[in-house]
């Protein structure tokens, strides 16, 4: 039997990594360069993926659609592919309830969907990436990153459950770094920068460090973590829980870029 073909939505970095290792494993990997930019062009062309050219051939040629887009566009694209009758893999940065919203869409066109949450960097090496799957279908997914630097993990075969892992685990390492942002612009603001620096220096002595790097990836991606930060307040918010937090953690990575072009 030929082995199953991926259609790859909108590849940015990490889509491209993860569409990478399924490559790598013998899967054919297609995109679709409709209305795409020279940036999207140009990793797609790089990683080796066939050119589909239109979405609509594109969900033709797949078994398996995986979308990895920024949180605010999950469910448009979820929608971009009328007639999917294959499995419909979610691995976007959004709240338990949006992850079943997109399985409502994909499910109506006649798709199996399957909820996934991708925890650590683009996966290049073994130990770094985790892929959090549910869904009944969950099982399939793990299984085409079987022995590879992707570590696929079934949660649940409950869509949702996926979701609500990334949202609590990036609800710490994005919300504390947007909160150190805001605090190193209230002692700037107040002229104690530099004290509170030494301060840190002397007695939390990683705070320094992460401070600069959370400055710079803030820089260069917190236009896409507004719409995360805004989709684990709903994931508080859902479960009784304050989402005050992640409201404010949204506005300070807002403040921090500004959105490039789409890609």
């Amino acid at each position: 039997m030929a082995p199953q073909t991926v259609g790859l939505l909108h590849p940015g970095e990490m889509g491209v990594a993860v569409g990478a290792v399924l490559r790598d494993r013998g899967y054919p990997l297609v995109w679709a360069s409709a209305e795409r930019s020279e940036d999207t062009h140009g990793r797609a062309e790089a990683a080796g993926f066939d050119d589909a050219g239109s979405i609509s051939e594109l969900v033709r040629r797949s078994d398996v659609i995986l979308s990895v887009c920024p949180p605010h566009a999950a469910l448009e694209v979820a929608a971009s592919v009328p007639g999917f009758e294959g499995v419909f893999v979610d691995a976007n940065a959004i709240a338990p309830a949006t992850a079943r919203d997109v399985a409502a869409v994909v499910e109506a066109e006649g798709a199996e969907c399957v909820d996934g949450g991708i925890v650590g960097p683009p996966p290049r090496e073994p130990g770094t990436t985790r892929l959090y799957l549910s869904g009944p279908a969950a099982p399939s997914v793990a299984e085409l990153f079987a022995g590879s630097v992707v570590d696929a993990r079934v949660v649940s075969d409950e869509v949702g459950a996926a979701s609500a892992v990334k949202m609590a685990y990036a609800a710490w390492t994005k919300g504390t770094a947007a909160l150190l942002l805001a605090i190193h612009d209230l002692a700037r603001a107040e002229g104690v920068e530099q004290a509170l620096v030494e301060e840190w220096r002397l007695s939390l002595s990683q705070l320094p460090d992460r401070l600069e790097c959370a400055a710079r990836s803030a820089q260069v991606k917190g236009w896409r973590w507004v719409g995360e930060m805004e989709e684990i307040a709903s994931t508080f918010a859902a479960a009784g829980l304050p989402d005050g937090f992640h409201l404010a953690a949204a506005d300070v990575f807002r403040a921090s870029s500004a959105e490039p072009q789409r890609k």
